[in-house]
């Protein structure tokens, strides 16, 4: 286990996602989830998470295994047209996973979401959390308009647009 990492965990408790997403943005972001979803037979789920817990930061978890495993526990795969996309942002590592379901992730690849992912992340380290997310969500748009585009009015919401807060710090 690194020693900063295990310290970056320790001091960014569920205060500092409070002040790097205030109410207001956690709101914009909740728009943008919604407006995008309006324009495609997707659903993303966006999911901040303070830190990982001492035994998880023990074990090594990685930021990719906690979002697999956030990705479980919201029933993300559980979409008529298996087009859930979790975006995981690990705040103490600054990192971001994209999750997507077997229906949209067999015809986007890895590698596109490994550079939304990247571009997210700069965001993030240049101090612009709401903007980054926003603009992963409209990257994340722009594949599933053109894979799963709204053929017409049945467009059900199936996953909640609202952010998730998870604040696991122990």
């Amino acid at each position: 286990m690194q020693v900063i990492r295990f310290l970056k965990h320790i001091f960014s408790g569920p205060w500092r996602v409070r002040l790097a997403f205030s109410k207001r943005s956690l709101q914009a972001i909740e728009a943008a989830i919604a407006d995008s979803e309006a324009s495609h037979l997707g659903e993303i789920r966006f999911v901040v998470e303070s830190a990982l817990e001492i035994g998880e930061l023990l074990q090594g978890v990685t930021p990719r295994q906690r979002a697999l495993e956030v990705f479980s526990q919201c029933r993300i795969w559980d979409t008529e047209h298996n087009t859930g996309v979790l975006i995981y942002l690990l705040f103490a590592d600054r990192d971001v996973e994209i999750v997507a379901d077997r229906g949209i992730h067999a015809r986007v690849g890895e590698a596109v979401w490994a550079r939304i992912c990247e571009q997210m992340e700069a965001q993030l380290r240049a101090g612009r959390f709401e903007l980054g997310v926003i603009e992963g969500i409209a990257l994340i748009t722009t594949q599933l308009q053109q894979h799963f585009p709204a053929l017409n009015n049945e467009n059900p919401n199936e996953i909640a647009n609202t952010p998730l807060v998870l604040n696991s710090v122990s």
